[in-house]
């Protein structure tokens, strides 16, 4: 499935600026090319400039990138969960509360490479498995409805989002 067949039903309009990121080809191929991303950006990253924020009260370098692992694994979760037919409201997150106690600006280059990579093995593995019919299959999550695929498509848009963000601002 491609982003291009999702419907305004699949997910929430304030989704759409993300999933318009994600390039015209299928969720796994958007996955795969999602990790090469964030290995070559992290290329990019001196070790030093880690804990950098490109101004007061904005995150560093590295909460940035550990947000992008917090957020797959919270939409990895959902789509989860709808591809079950899981009929429970999920709650939404607040994501500024997770950056303060997240212990992001301690770690290396190398420890955020490896559990990015770790996550999204997990998140291909989950998508490969899953059939046509489940990923059209729809839950609830912050107040509105979504698909399996639109989370999919959501957290790769949601990758490339503060991707671009790093380079244009910390970079």
């Amino acid at each position: 499935m491609k982003a291009t067949a999702l419907t305004p039903e699949d997910y929430n309009s304030y989704y759409k600026g993300y999933i318009d990121l994600v390039e015209d080809v299928s969720l796994l191929t958007a996955l795969e090319n999602g990790k090469e991303q964030f290995r070559n950006l992290l290329d990019l990253i001196p070790e030093d400039k880690l804990v950098f924020a490109y101004a007061p009260e904005k995150w560093t370098i590295a909460e940035a990138l550990l947000h992008i692992i917090d957020t797959e694994r919270i939409f990895q979760y959902r789509a989860m969960r709808f591809s079950r037919l899981d009929a429970t409201p999920l709650p939404g997150f607040e994501q500024d509360d997770y950056v303060p106690v997240s212990g992001a600006n301690k770690r290396t280059k190398q420890s955020l490479l490896q559990e990015f990579l770790d996550v999204r093995a997990s998140t291909t593995s989950l998508f490969a498995y899953l059939s046509d019919e489940q990923l059209k299959f729809r839950g609830s999550a912050s107040n509105s409805p979504m698909s399996t695929a639109a989370a999919g498509f959501v957290l790769c848009g949601h990758q490339e989002h503060h991707s671009k963000i790093i380079m244009n601002r910390y970079l």
